[in-house]
């Protein structure tokens, strides 16, 4: 039987501004390596701002 590998993981999503992190979401990590960046409501800001992915 083959072995099953994970290409999705949890990642978590921070605010560039404060860094906090507020977010959770997954993402295939073999067709999108690179970083993810979301605009995002940041509850302690209390206004929208972009928001990166963190390890």
């Amino acid at each position: 039987m083959a072995k099953k590998t994970e290409a999705r993981g949890i990642i978590y999503l921070s605010c560039t501004e404060c860094g906090e992190r507020n977010y959770t979401t997954s993402k295939n990590r073999k067709n999108d390596p690179q970083r993810l960046e979301l605009t995002k409501y940041c509850c302690r800001c209390r206004i929208h701002r972009v928001h990166k992915e963190t390890k």
